[in-house]
């Protein structure tokens, strides 16, 4: 039979299959062959004997959470209590498109913001929706639970950017504290000591939200540069093919950030990645 590896503790693998659960081991031929099955996988297994015979190809993985075949990320990012990072922002979205993990931005604590603060924010919050991301304001919670059908997702974000809380609105069946218990990149109070997914408005959400691997992790700088969209858009019209829009002359992308087209903070945080 084939079913998705839900859970795991220890070496018990927690099986979904046409709507029921079956708690496998893995074959020893894995550990011969250096893999491991991981949440997320889609895999073969003997319902009778209940063992995990074949792991079926990963169209990603990510490091901590240890999770496949992830199709969304949630990027919870807040305006204020913690300040808007947009490093930190860039980042997340850098990795999740070399990954191929639709990422997904809600925007928090816009409400704790002054006017002068407000004409700052709205042209930066506009301009990720310019070129092509998906955002949301946290309170547009019945928006937010439409995005999960038949997807697996992962939440991430600034440590006190407002996941729990956002979860806990979403579904109030999760009882996720708040304050104390950071689930922000596995840091502070969080006790969970295994990986799940767990259903959240017809898909399935990581009950660890957030990965804390904000490394470019296998990536190089061509890979980058290539993930950063709206360059892509310009790419063509550079002098030079493999223009990384940093010392090159007659350069369309600089051409952009001068004139305004392309957000001077995407492009300083693009460099910054680069060294």
């Amino acid at each position: 039979m084939q079913g998705k590896i839900v859970k795991l503790i220890s070496n018990d693998y927690t099986v979904k299959s046409s709507g029921k659960l079956y708690v496998c081991k893995a074959r020893g031929k894995f550990r011969n062959m250096g893999l491991s099955p991981i949440v997320g996988d889609e895999v073969i297994f003997d319902e009778v004997n209940n063992y995990i015979t074949e792991i079926l190809p990963r169209k990603n993985e990510l490091v901590r959470p240890i999770i496949s075949n992830i199709d969304m990320a949630i990027i919870i990012t807040s305006l204020k209590r913690p300040d808007f990072s947009s490093n930190l922002l860039d980042k997340f979205l850098v990795i999740c498109e070399y990954n191929k993990v639709k990422p997904v931005i809600v925007f928090t604590k816009f409400d704790l913001l002054d006017e002068d603060e407000v004409k700052i924010i709205k042209p930066i919050i506009n301009y990720y929706k310019k070129i092509g991301y998906e955002v949301y304001m946290n309170d547009e919670i019945e928006l937010i639970k439409k995005i999960f059908g038949g997807k697996v997702s992962v939440f991430t974000g600034q440590t006190g950017a407002g996941k729990s809380t956002l979860l806990n609105r979403i579904n109030p069946d999760l009882h996720l504290k708040t304050g104390e218990i950071s689930l922000a990149l596995n840091r502070g109070k969080h006790t969970t000591r295994h990986t799940e997914l767990l259903e959240l408005c017809g898909g399935l959400v990581a009950d660890t939200p957030g990965f804390s691997a904000l490394e470019f992790t296998g990536m190089n700088k061509e890979n980058i540069r290539d993930n950063f969209v709206e360059f892509n858009l310009y790419r063509d019209e550079c002098q030079f093919r493999d223009c990384f829009h940093v010392f090159e002359k007659k350069c369309k992308v600089k051409e952009k950030v001068q004139d305004g087209t392309i957000l001077k903070s995407r492009y300083d945080n693009y460099l910054n990645f680069l060294k």
